[in-house]
């Protein structure tokens, strides 16, 4: 295991973990298997499957963020996710293998981050397209609230544009 990404990761997350642990070498088996280093724009796409813990080291160690575009959340309830080399056209959706040997907090980090990346994590195919590159929407302003609004979430309501929060939603 790379000490310096486990401190980068660390830094960002705010405390060291298991998950945090897993997501670190999550990484790196991503890296060997695309290819890739840090993503500079949206090269590498990750949509992850979970909102926990290894999300920040994605984050933190490939530069996938939200806000870039190459990080989406699909929320399945499985610690699963889908990476997208866009230079290369590949991609692999790594599953974390499941562990339920009773270990106390400290040991379980410990042999995550001791064990093969084998033992850690398996590969299929992944569950969806890659995603288009990231797109800049205008900003309408909603006629309740004042607020500005991208105009792909925006809503017509009584022939004005809403935004989510005043639209009333007709679902009987």
């Amino acid at each position: 295991m790379n000490k310096e990404l486990w401190e980068k990761a660390v830094a960002f997350h705010g405390h060291e973990c298991p998950g945090l642990a897993l997501g670190v070498r999550l990484c790196e088996y991503v890296q060997q298997k695309l290819g890739l280093g840090v993503s500079h724009d949206e090269e590498l796409v990750c949509i992850a499957e979970t909102d926990s813990c290894p999300v920040d080291a994605v984050q933190a160690i490939l530069s996938c963020t939200v806000g870039k575009g190459n990080l989406l959340y699909r929320p399945t309830g499985k610690t699963a996710y889908n990476f997208y080399n866009r230079t290369t056209g590949t991609s692999v959706r790594v599953v974390v293998r499941r562990n339920s040997t009773e270990l106390t907090r400290e040991e379980r980090m410990r042999q995550i981050l001791e064990a093969p990346l084998e033992a850690l994590f398996t590969t299929t195919e992944v569950k969806y397209p890659v995603p288009e590159t990231a797109r800049i929407f205008n900003t309408l302003t909603c006629a309740l609230c004042g607020e500005g609004v991208a105009e792909h979430m925006a809503r017509l309501q009584d022939g004005k544009v809403v935004c989510l929060h005043c639209f009333r939603a007709y679902d009987r």
